[in-house]
């Protein structure tokens, strides 16, 4: 069997889809007998891959410019995607839409349905995108592969779409940061000068996230005199979010890191108090996982997949009342002894939730298609 992945996502994108395609093509099983790996991308300078892909990969990149191919696809439907990716049994396309194919078995990674769900929440021309498309990419499709059973169930009530045809794998979780030392995260959290507790949130800056009904709900702790810590990089739509941050009664104790590296971000889970997602729509839902990787209790909204996803590990909160999330996680941080529990459960639950595994479920996939 010859496997070709389009790993564009993972070249132009660090987060999100490309961080889950840098995943899965690093943790595919090494050991393939005579099947074969090619990854492909588009890249006028030719660079090379920016992480390391093993030595058993092929690597083929096209110095056609992938937004030149993407609008001959968009607008032509030609030239088909196997003169630029050679010869291949089956092409695995992560990143929602599969270009022409002349031939060969077609895996698409559909993440989650929040452009149908929500289309308020999405970029217009990302939006418009996906709504030209993605009808024919589930008819060529042979397999979609999704992040949770929410989403393929999603996929399957919207797209009408048969329920064989949908693989849902959940994504893996890095779990190195619990093996932090105190000392390292105090002196991180120092430099960036976090120096009180903390409730963090950790996304992309954009409507989906309800980032301001958790500063609405933060306000409302009067019995917290901590800080609520944001950190993620500027999304869609992102100035009103940056202007409620500003104009917040609680400004001084609202910090945003608009970008941090691995090692500071592993240091964030692992000094706060509560971790909290407020979001209204997720597919998945990978940073309050990370969050209990490191220990962190985790307070959630129901939007989307997160009860699947966090199971009993984290304490759901349903709708979006301020005075209810106010007093969810004033329970929580009067409450040292739920607190732990919560934490010991958080980090055997995560356990289950790993690349390696993401990666073998996938390739399975591939050999039920070969």
């Amino acid at each position: 069997m010859n496997v070709s992945i389009d790993i564009q996502p993972a070249i132009t994108q660090r987060a999100g889809v490309g961080r889950y395609t840098k995943q899965l093509v690093q943790n595919l099983p090494a050991n393939r007998g005579a099947d074969t790996l090619s990854l492909v991308y588009f890249d006028f300078m030719r660079r090379a891959i920016p992480f390391d892909t093993g030595d058993s990969v092929q690597k083929a990149v096209r110095i056609c410019p992938g937004r030149v191919a993407q609008l001959a696809w968009k607008k032509l439907g030609w030239p088909p995607y196997n003169s630029f990716a050679g010869k291949a049994d089956v092409y695995h396309f992560p990143n929602f839409i599969i270009p022409p194919l002349s031939y060969g078995k077609a895996v698409v990674t559909i993440h989650d349905m929040s452009f149908i769900r929500h289309p308020a929440f999405a970029e217009e021309e990302n939006l418009r995108y996906l709504a030209d498309r993605i009808n024919d990419t589930v008819s060529r499709a042979d397999a979609i592969i999704t992040d949770s059973h929410f989403s393929a169930e999603e996929i399957h009530s919207i797209m009408d779409i048969d329920k064989e045809k949908i693989f849902p794998i959940h994504l893996g979780v890095n779990q190195t940061a619990k093996d932090l030392d105190p000392a390292d995260v105090a002196a991180t959290l120092h430099k960036i000068n976090v120096d009180r507790p903390y409730l963090l949130t950790v996304g992309t800056l954009e409507p989906r996230k309800n980032i301001p009904f958790l500063i609405e709900t933060f306000e409302h702790m009067i019995d917290f005199d901590g800080m609520l810590v944001i950190a993620g990089m500027p999304g869609w739509k992102y100035e009103p979010i940056i202007e409620r941050i500003k104009t917040s009664p609680k400004a001084s104790r609202i910090k945003y890191l608009k970008y941090v590296d691995d090692r500071t971000l592993s240091a964030l889970y692992a000094g706060s108090e509560l971790f909290v997602t407020t979001s209204i729509y997720e597919g998945f839902g990978l940073p309050p996982l990370e969050a209990m990787s490191c220990g962190t209790p985790v307070v959630s909204s129901d939007g989307g997949s997160l009860p699947e996803v966090l199971g009993s590990a984290a304490k759901v909160i349903k709708g979006f009342v301020p005075h209810n999330w106010r007093d969810g996680i004033m329970d929580l941080l009067n409450d040292s002894k739920r607190r732990s529990e919560m934490s010991e459960a958080g980090k055997e639950h995560v356990k289950q939730f790993t690349w390696e595994r993401t990666a073998e479920e996938t390739w399975k996939v591939y050999r039920s298609l070969a």
